[in-house]
């Protein structure tokens, strides 16, 4: 009898130690600190309809121990319910803390982009930035049934972006990238600025279109309202705009390639039949020939008000313009400016 209790009370002890140390692995999987990196913290992008497999890749190069990771994973139901998104973990963070932080702590990024010339480079721009790729993006923000919904063609759906950096979740689908877009577009909109552009004559499109020439032309923000002066001047006389850089954009748009470089328009240019070729058709063009800063857009809505109706780069001056009133006046500032193109040999 007595060694059977010594058996009883051995065995009893066996298994407190066994529960003990079963209970501290669960513990120590669960509580103790198992990333791996060095700085305070990382980063995890987390793809839309992610598998265990997914989560292990993206894990693996971040924890010290993978295998209890996943084994805390599985217990939470975290596994069967995996989520897209963007989240931080940070170092020293034990698989309870990283588990509830890819569970629910999906963070936004900032998106950012401007002046593109096509929605083809704007999609690029923005898959760098967010989950969808290129493709998903260029064909739901240049689809013609949702831009027709909204007043937009092919010529003009560049106006519905507007340049700026926005905060997204780095999962939202390209639709949901297109529905901010629409909203920004039409909280950017209000009453007062459609009727400042009414009052130079213009429609919101209209405006932007214009502001677009006036984004092409003067890279310093302080000279745009007089730029947009005079092109709002000569639309109101019924002169053409003349605009070099509707030229250049109706090459790029001809050809395809955006990324073509021209610094001097030349006399056969100003004769290719484009719609965009304000030396050819008069008024604005159909579209805008690039993604406008809200600062060109502003100088637009809010032109400095003078009777100037040329402009040419101003060579003492670089990022300004000389402007004149008369074409004879004209004339001779642009003689200063071909000179300097011809010392630069500047011939494309």
């Amino acid at each position: 009898m007595k060694n059977l209790k010594k058996v009883v009370l051995a065995a009893a002890l066996l298994g407190l130690v066994v529960v003990a140390v079963f209970a501290y692995s669960i513990y120590t999987a669960i509580f103790t600190p198992n990333t791996a990196f060095e700085n305070k913290e990382a980063f995890v992008y987390m793809p839309s309809n992610a598998t265990t497999q997914d989560v292990t890749e993206r894990l693996a190069p971040l924890l010290k121990d993978l295998d209890a990771f996943l084994s805390v994973a599985n217990r939470k139901g975290y596994l069967a319910n995996i989520k897209g998104g963007r989240y931080r973990i940070t170092k020293g963070m034990n698989n309870n803390e990283i588990v509830n932080t890819l569970r629910s702590q999906n963070l936004p990024v900032k998106v950012t982009f401007n002046n593109q010339e096509s929605i083809g480079t704007l999609a690029g721009r923005i898959a760098a930035q967010v989950e969808p790729d290129s493709i998903a993006l260029a064909t739901v923000l240049g689809d013609s049934a949702f831009l027709k919904e909204h007043g937009f063609d092919t010529y003009n759906e560049l106006s519905l972006y507007l340049p700026n950096t926005y905060e997204f979740f780095w999962n939202t689908t390209a639709e949901g990238v297109r529905e901010r877009m629409l909203k920004e577009y039409n909280a950017f909109w209000t009453n007062e600025r459609k009727a400042k552009a009414k009052q130079q004559g213009l429609t919101p499109n209209q405006a932007i279109a214009l502001a677009a020439i006036v984004q092409k032309e003067t890279v310093k923000v302080d000279e745009r309202p007089r730029v947009a002066g005079v092109y709002l001047n000569r639309l109101k006389k019924g002169m053409l705009l003349q605009a070099d850089p509707t030229v250049i954009y109706a090459i790029k748009r001809e050809t395809g390639n955006y990324d073509t470089i021209i610094k001097r328009v030349l006399y056969r240019d100003l004769e290719m039949d484009s719609p965009y070729n304000t030396y050819k058709y008069a008024g604005l063009p159909p579209g805008p020939i690039t993604m406008p800063d809200i600062s060109s857009i502003e100088a637009v809505l809010n032109p400095e008000k003078h009777q100037y109706l040329y402009f040419v780069a101003d060579v003492t001056n670089f990022g300004y313009h000389k402007f004149a009133k008369t074409l004879a006046q004209h004339n001779q500032n642009k003689v200063q400016y071909v000179q300097w193109l011809n010392q630069q040999r500047i011939s494309r």
